[in-house]
């Protein structure tokens, strides 16, 4: 009998991914900026294939079981992972939209960024009441994104299970805004 790869395989093989296909970029947007340009691992099959597939394990349990009923993507590199991880766990795919993006009723949020305000918004059908959700996006940086999406989330009756992001910045205190929310980070800057 032949078990599938590991967790901790499947996160090895995204990491590495990540490691040769990241591509930093000095002085972007602004100077003193280096920005993480994931273009090139969006571009590499096999690549994007893993980090995909490490994303995807934070909506399983230890067994393999999908433990997730929906996947939020956060506008807008979230959307391009996190639909599909939705596909890899056979869930379905519900987009976080700005402001004024959704064209039914919906729920809205609005928070402080690093460099203003933001308001997201969720149709508030998008969730069941008990439906569990994975949040994904590309960056936990200070967290803002994620706990506004998670109200939205519990707004709506369902419940966040974790938050599933490429890469986290360290040096900013997104895991101390996102609470007990468990956190998934295949690269840590």
């Amino acid at each position: 009998m032949t078990l599938g790869p590991t967790v901790q395989s499947v996160e090895a093989a995204a990491r590495d991914a990540l490691d040769r296909l990241v591509l930093d970029v000095e002085d972007f947007p602004e100077p003193g900026i280096v920005f993480k340009d994931i273009t090139p691992l969006l571009a590499d099959h096999d690549g994007f294939a893993a980090v995909v597939a490490a994303l995807a394990a934070a909506g399983r349990d230890a067994d393999g079981t999908v433990v997730v009923d929906k996947v939020i993507g956060m506008e807008a590199r979230g959307f391009i992972l996190a639909a599909p991880v939705a596909l890899a766990l056979g869930t379905g795919f519900v987009p976080v939209r700005k402001a004024g993006k959704l064209p039914r009723a919906a729920h809205a949020v609005s928070y402080a960024l690093e460099y203003g305000d933001a308001t997201l918004e969720l149709h508030r059908d998008a969730i069941a009441p008990g439906e569990r959700v994975l949040l994904v996006d590309d960056v936990l940086a200070t967290g803002g994104t994620v706990k506004a999406t998670r109200e939205l989330v519990q707004r709506c009756g369902g419940v966040c299970t974790g938050v599933a992001v490429l890469m986290e910045l360290s040096f900013l205190p997104g895991r101390a805004t996102v609470g007990d929310l468990p956190v998934t980070s295949l690269m840590t800057v």
